[in-house]
């Protein structure tokens, strides 16, 4: 029996169990790939589209993005993304992502996570879940996430991070502009988009940025991020993103 054909036949329930069809947007420079994906959806109800749409109120929407892009410019990619249609879903397609970039996409807004090594079956389930409002991670990437969650809550080489009664003396220390950085960290945002909001250079935000892993000993950006969730009002110092130092 022709293996093509039983591999339809094993994908076609997926596309017939649904009542409507899902526009989907390929985010991806790579004619390689793009040819790939767009044969892995073939047959199913992820009916490729692009990002010429325009604005719509069409409520079935996934954008796939191969990340290929350097994590900062993945981050801006799907707040563009969910800017132009708010009501879009938005997936990374990856060979292999660093945890801390892979915590700063789901924190800027990425609702799945799948490996370019997933087979066609599992990977078009997980983009239906994904429709039906859940968030995909493939268990080994959620493993790393867990590994990294535990690595950053590790004692630093040259000490801990602040915490206990100390960490709200340390955050009642930090000027006006550090705390509106630490807020934007915790949703994600990249320097650009970072310097973008506050209307500040990007070097002004690499120079404040340092200044406050200093301040609370985290290792990096994503380490600092979870400082703050944990030892700052969020809602209070990010309010008013123009306010001045």
């Amino acid at each position: 029996m022709d293996q093509n054909l039983v591999y339809n036949e094993q994908i076609r329930p997926i596309a017939q169990n649904t009542t409507s069809y899902v526009t989907t947007v390929l985010v991806c420079q790579n004619t390689l790939i793009r040819s790939g994906i767009s044969h892995l959806l073939s047959g199913t109800h992820f009916v490729l589209g692009d990002e010429t749409l325009g604005q719509t109120s069409e409520l079935s929407i996934l954008c796939l993005v191969y990340a290929d892009q350097m994590a900062e410019d993945l981050n801006e990619t799907a707040e563009r993304l969910k800017a132009q249609w708010p009501s879009a879903r938005v997936v990374l397609l990856t060979e292999r992502m660093e945890p801390a970039a892979m915590m700063q996409a789901i924190q800027a807004g990425v609702d799945g996570l799948c490996s370019t090594a997933m087979k066609r079956e599992p990977l078009i389930k997980a983009l239906d879940l994904v429709m039906l409002g859940e968030t995909f991670i493939p268990s080994a990437l959620a493993l790393s996430l867990a590994n990294e969650a535990a690595r950053l809550q590790q004692a630093r080489p040259d000490g801990a991070m602040i915490a206990g009664p100390a960490a709200a003396a340390v955050a009642s220390k930090l000027s006006g502009r550090e705390a509106q950085i630490l807020h934007c960290l915790t949703q994600g945002a990249s320097n650009k988009h970072i310097a973008r909001e506050l209307g500040v250079a990007e070097a002004t935000v690499k120079v404040h940025l340092k200044a406050v892993l200093r301040k609370v000993k985290a290792a990096n950006r994503t380490q600092a991020a979870l400082w703050a969730q944990q030892h700052m009002n969020l809602a209070a110092n990010g309010g008013n993103l123009a306010a001045a130092e």
